[in-house]
């Protein structure tokens, strides 16, 4: 297999220190950040199911909005793949040679952009045209998640900002062509779908 793009010289200095000062940090705090790094995204899938729940009180279009979100976030993640596969840009860990918190990929897991961020990223503002206070609580929680991802050695910080990018990107649009067809809510409400929506009979 063909050698993948260096992204070191985008910002390697950066990743290096951060690296570095994961390393000197006390391990109580190291095991709690590579924690949150590897199962973190459940936060997320906890949020837009609980702004589902909210959401279907409210009316079938605050519900289809809702429902929308774990859709637009399955979005983000293959366009976040597509990307990967082009640019092909090889791990950090492999390309700087640094002792990292979490384990060094396989040669074809690339790097660039950051699967972990774009998820979180797509869930945090998807959540946000669910409901504002969950929103902002998905968006303290995506960016803690794509700065995880730098401290236990898995990215560049060019790949979680270009993750964050993309995640956010997709649902943004996502949620923008939604909001534009309210008629969709009323066909879902009418369907055999309408138990999600939990709507008056």
């Amino acid at each position: 297999m063909s050698a993948g793009f260096d992204g070191s010289s985008v910002d390697g200095s950066v990743y290096a220190d951060v690296v570095r000062l994961a390393g000197r940090t006390p391990g109580w705090l190291d095991g709690a950040v590579a924690l949150w790094s590897t199962y973190g995204l459940v936060l997320f899938a906890l949020l837009m199911v609980w702004g589902w729940w909210r959401a279907r009180t409210v009316s079938a279009e605050a519900a289809v909005t809702a429902l929308a979100a774990p859709v637009l976030v399955v979005v983000a993640f293959a366009v976040d793949l597509l990307v990967k596969s082009a640019v092909r840009e090889t791990r950090p860990c492999r390309s700087l040679h640094l002792t990292t918190l979490e384990a060094c990929p396989a040669p074809d897991d690339w790097s660039f952009p950051s699967n972990h961020a774009a998820i979180a990223a797509a869930a945090a503002v998807a959540v946000w045209f669910v409901s504002r206070r969950l929103g902002a609580l998905a968006a303290v929680a995506a960016l803690a998640m794509a700065a995880s991802r730098v401290w236990v050695g898995a990215h560049y910080p060019h790949d979680v900002a270009a993750g964050f990018a993309v995640g956010a990107g997709v649902a943004l649009v996502g949620m923008s062509v939604l909001r534009r067809r309210p008629s969709l809510a009323q066909r879902l409400a009418t369907s055999r779908l309408r138990f999600l929506l939990l709507t008056a009979p």
